[in-house]
């Protein structure tokens, strides 16, 4: 549930937007035509890409180019709120600001196939956040000429983190989408613990589409392949490894240690724990 939501636009276009919700939250986040930037205050948020998947804590951010996305929104062990301040970038907006002059670094084409890059806590990106929140807290204080700064400096600050090569590879092709196949779509999220219903978003399709590409494709049905994918990766951990059950979970794209156990135990008729004692002679901690 959405328990306080706040925009400030420049230019007509959404330029800086906050949101305060209770999660878990879900939501397709489409971007054929701007960039994001996002920062977590509150709770957690993992960002899916056509084939990427990150998770940001609070005080992390996050930089994501123009594409197809999809995001959880969770609550963490130190709050069960979730908070964020996301800032837009629009090609328009910024040529208009940059007076059709735009800086090098987002001029020149650097070779890149990341969609997104994760910044850890920086002092300088926090006090930024601190700056926008101010300011929508005080509306009356704000113009076209801050905005028009404010957007500059989120930029040129992100040129200068410790992330910075590969924030400038984004920077540098914020707006040049990448196209991917069916099928490197659904092979990036074989482990990935996301709904077809988000699948079906990150391959542009309605999920009624989406089932029917996927027969096509796999000769099966995407539940049916999916779970056999995540259970021959956790029978692969199980002998290589010495991770517990939950991290097995979690690796494998369950989205709980009782999920994994109960479909394993359906596949297997035994549980992990007896699998790995029986099959590798290893017990599980």
């Amino acid at each position: 549930m959405i328990i306080d939501y706040k925009t400030i636009d420049l230019f007509g276009k959404l330029l800086f937007e906050t949101i305060i919700l209770e999660p878990p939250y879900k939501k397709p986040n489409l971007m054929p035509n701007e960039a994001c930037f996002l920062y977590i205050l509150k709770g957690e948020y993992d960002s899916i890409s056509e084939t990427e998947k990150l998770r940001i804590e609070a005080e992390e951010s996050i930089l994501m180019k123009c594409g197809n996305y999809t995001s959880n929104m969770l609550p963490s062990k130190s709050s069960d709120k979730y908070q964020a301040l996301a800032i837009h970038f629009f090609p328009e907006i910024l040529l208009k600001i940059y007076k059709n002059k735009l800086p090098n670094f987002l001029k020149d084409k650097l070779p890149s196939a990341v969609s997104m890059s994760k910044l850890n806590s920086d002092i300088l990106i926090r006090k930024y956040i601190e700056g926008i929140l101010f300011y929508f807290e005080n509306p009356n204080l704000v113009n076209e000429e801050i905005l028009i700064l404010k957007l500059k400096e989120i930029i040129l600050l992100l040129n200068q983190t410790t992330n910075a090569p590969a924030i400038r590879a984004i920077l540098s092709n914020l707006f040049n989408p990448t196209s991917y196949s069916f099928r490197e779509i659904i092979e990036s999220h074989y482990y990935s613990n996301i709904t077809l219903d988000q699948l079906a978003q990150l391959t542009n399709q309605s999920l009624s589409t989406f089932k029917r590409e996927f027969k096509k494709t796999y000769n099966t049905t995407p539940a049916s392949y999916l779970r056999e994918k995540k259970i021959e990766k956790s029978v692969e951990l199980l002998g290589s490894t010495d991770l517990r059950t939950t991290d097995i979970a979690y690796e494998c794209g369950f989205a709980d240690v009782s999920h994994y156990s109960k479909t394993f135990k359906l596949h297997y008729g035994v549980s992990p724990t007896s699998y790995k004692m029986t099959h590798f002679s290893k017990s599980l901690n």
